[in-house]
């Protein structure tokens, strides 16, 4: 690891927000790109990230990883019989405007993630996925269009906007609200 790689990892530690850690890497030019709006939970930096694309409107959140590269090269260099010697592979990840990548997901390279998609939680992206899509699994497929996620997501209850969650605490009353939802569905 690189002593500036190090640098940016311990200094985003400290960066207690997920759009002041994207701020601090568009200031510092980290990334090749890191557009408006941009929320990075993460406090690594990953190898090779000038071969990163972030748009505007993206949410990375906890646990995401991007795999820019493939060093599967150092056991085939060793191999008895390996005549030729293979290099490290690496590639480019692109994601558009209006993302979000859920928690755990890995993205490979050579990937380009279209606009106005939402990445299921611990996917791991290993082909382009395509715009207004709702994509998940191991590996990621399009799950359905984000109309359809919406109509569904229209239909579900929310809970009572008084109740809203404040600094990453709920109040007992939300407590109470979410496992009276959870009930309802299942008969209970």
């Amino acid at each position: 690891m690189t002593l500036m790689r190090m640098w940016h990892i311990i200094r985003l530690c400290f960066i207690p927000s997920a759009s002041a850690r994207a701020e601090y890497c568009r200031r510092k030019r980290i990334y090749a790109e890191v557009g408006e709006n941009v929320e990075i939970m993460s406090r690594v930096v990953p190898l090779y990230p000038k071969l990163i694309k972030i748009g505007n409107n993206v949410s990375l959140t906890s646990g995401v990883d991007f795999i820019t590269h493939n060093v599967t090269h150092t056991i085939l260099n060793r191999m008895n019989g390996c005549e030729k010697k293979y290099q490290e592979r690496i590639g480019c990840i692109e994601i558009m405007d209006n993302v979000f990548v859920g928690a755990g997901t890995k993205i490979l390279y050579n990937v380009k993630i279209g606009s106005n998609v939402i990445i299921a939680a611990g996917s791991v992206i290993t082909k382009d996925i395509p715009p207004n899509t709702i994509a998940g699994g191991i590996p990621a497929k399009v799950i359905c269009d984000l109309g359809t996620y919406l109509t569904k997501r229209n239909s579900q209850s929310e809970y009572p906007s008084e109740l809203k969650p404040s600094h990453q605490e709920i109040s007992p009353e939300l407590v109470q609200w979410a496992w009276g939802e959870f009930y309802k569905t299942r008969g209970k």
